[in-house]
C-alpha cells in the first residue's frame, strides 16, 4: 500500500509537471504573441508605404497598377501567416501531447504494478477473477493506445490538407493576378 511519503512525493512530481506543461503552453502563447506583433508592425509600415504611393499616383490606370500590385501579395501573406500559426500550435500541442503521454505511460506502470501486487495477494480460489480484471485493464491499455493512434492520424491529416488548402490559395492568387496584368 502506499504510504504517506510516497503519496508527498507524488503530488509534488504532480506539481512539478502541472508547471512545467504550463509553462510550455506559455511559451506557445509567447510565439503566437510575437508572430502577432511582428504582422502587424509589418502590415501597418506596408499600408503606410502603399498610402503614400496612391496618394502620389498621377493617373488612374498607376493607382489601379499600384492597388493590384499590393493586393498580390496578400495571399502569399495570408497562407504563410496561417503556417506559422499553424506551426505553431501544432508544435506546443505536440510537445503537450509528449509530455502527457509520458505521463500516461508511466501512470499506466504505476497502475499496472500496483495491480500486480494486489493480486499476487489475491485469496485462493479467486484465479479466474484474477486472470478477468488482468484482461480488463490489458483492453483499457489497448484502448488508449489506440486513440491516441486515432489522434496522431487525424492530425497528421489535417496538417496535410491545411498544407494543400494553402497551397492552391497561392496558386489561384498568382493565376488570378497573371490574368489581371
Amino acid at each position: 500500500m502506499l504510504n504517506a511519503e510516497q503519496i508527498i512525493a507524488s503530488n509534488k512530481a504532480n506539481l512539478n509537471n502541472l508547471f512545467g506543461l504550463s509553462n510550455q503552453a506559455f511559451a506557445g502563447v509567447e510565439k503566437l504573441v510575437e508572430l502577432n506583433l511582428t504582422a502587424a508592425r509589418a502590415a501597418l509600415t506596408e499600408s503606410a508605404e502603399h498610402a503614400q504611393a496612391v496618394l502620389a499616383a498621377k493617373d488612374p490606370q498607376e493607382f489601379i497598377n499600384l492597388q493590384t500590385s499590393f493586393l498580390q501579395p496578400l495571399a502569399e501573406k495570408s497562407a504563410a501567416y496561417s503556417r506559422h500559426i499553424y506551426d505553431i500550435a501544432s508544435g506546443t500541442t505536440a510537445e503537450l501531447s509528449k509530455a502527457f503521454e509520458g505521463k500516461a505511460a508511466e501512470g499506466q506502470q504505476a497502475v499496472t504494478a500496483y495491480i500486480e501486487t494486489a493480486l499476487k495477494n489475491a485469496p485462493a480460489g479467486s484465479e479466474q477473477a484474477v486472470a478477468f480484471f488482468k484482461q480488463a485493464v490489458s483492453a483499457s491499455n489497448t484502448a488508449v493506445e489506440t486513440v491516441q493512434k486515432a489522434v496522431k492520424q487525424a492530425t497528421d491529416m489535417a496538417e496535410t490538407n491545411l498544407q494543400a488548402a494553402a497551397d492552391t490559395a497561392v496558386k489561384a492568387t498568382k493565376t488570378t493576378a497573371a490574368k489581371k496584368r
